[in-house]
């Protein structure tokens, strides 16, 4: 997703720590509500593929983000969950020069991202359970954001953090039943200054339905069950600053539509969805999205 950063960032991490106790169906691009067990971890690990090159200017440029990330879930209380997430990334960047066509890139650890999540509503019921949950966090500047190549120093986009201390926060609710789950999410994340640069602040509203595919009748002996899962991210980013000033060619909004697939069984899932853009307003020159493809699993300990 054309998150400012060509990485994880905004969305494309809080989307990894959908994370809960018993192994279930959730969200594969955002949080959930529902709880991690009181004493207990979750592991998910989750890899994803970014293209992008749809480039209205004459740079003809084409960026590749391949990723990985680990985040890690605790259970203080059955209401209080906490999490870290760590990503690895390797970015890529290809445009025209006039002296032909470069490529520029780094490889490493990313910004670290820190956060808790507490249930302030539940209303348990046989058969379904209704969770609202804020959560509130701050992304570490853990990644190197000063690399340089033969070219000199790589834009900021493509450096693999951003140098800056940046908190965000929302709040997730999550309606589950026995056939299918239903989740939505608000998130704000507030962007500061390093290095004369600062990203735009990152505001998304996403929703996920996972609808029980297999076995269609409930019964004893089975290993496991299918989830279809259709999520929509709404993302809306501000625009950078260089030196104090609008750049022109970033920020916007984005809409975009996922179709996926969960295998849920009691202590582990696997799980694979693409991020197709259905809407791109962005402004000037700003690179647009091709997709993106995520697939990982999550288990319990």
């Amino acid at each position: 997703m054309n998150c400012g950063r060509w990485g994880a960032c905004g969305a494309c991490l809080i989307a990894l720590s959908g994370l809960t106790g018993p192994a279930i169906g959730a969200p594969i691009t955002f949080n959930t509500a529902l709880p991690v067990a009181e004493g207990e971890f979750v592991l998910r690990e989750q890899f994803f593929f970014i293209k992008s090159s749809d480039d209205p200017s004459p740079a003809d440029r084409d960026v590749e983000v391949i990723g990985g990330l680990s985040v890690l879930a605790y259970g203080v209380t059955g209401d209080l969950a906490l999490f870290g997430a760590l990503p690895v990334l390797d970015k890529s960047l290809e445009l025209d020069t006039p002296e032909g066509r470069i490529e520029r890139g780094d490889t490493g650890i990313g910004d670290v991202r820190l956060f808790g999540r507490y249930t302030v509503f539940q209303d348990d019921a046989p058969g379904r359970n209704f969770r609202i949950a804020p959560f509130v966090g701050l992304e570490l500047p853990t990644g190197d954001d000063d690399e340089h190549d033969g070219l000199g120093r790589l834009p900021q986009p493509l450096q693999l953090g951003s140098g800056s201390w940046d908190p965000f926060f929302g709040v997730v609710g999550t309606w589950q039943t026995l056939d299918y789950q239903i989740d939505a999410q608000a998130s704000y994340q507030v962007n500061t200054e390093a290095n004369n640069f600062e990203f735009g602040d990152v505001l998304s509203f996403d929703a996920s339905l996972q609808y029980r595919l297999w076995p269609r009748e409930l019964g004893p002996g089975v290993p496991g069950f299918l989830y279809g899962v259709v999520e929509a991210n709404l993302i809306h980013r501000g625009k950078n600053e260089i030196d104090g000033s609008d750049d022109p060619d970033s920020g916007g909004t984005s809409l975009f539509l996922d179709p996926g697939l969960q295998y849920v069984t009691r202590r582990w899932v696997l799980e694979a969805i693409v991020q197709l853009p259905a809407i791109q307003d962005l402004n000037g020159d700003a690179l647009k999205d091709d997709y993106v493809v995520r697939a990982g699993f999550r288990f319990n300990f």
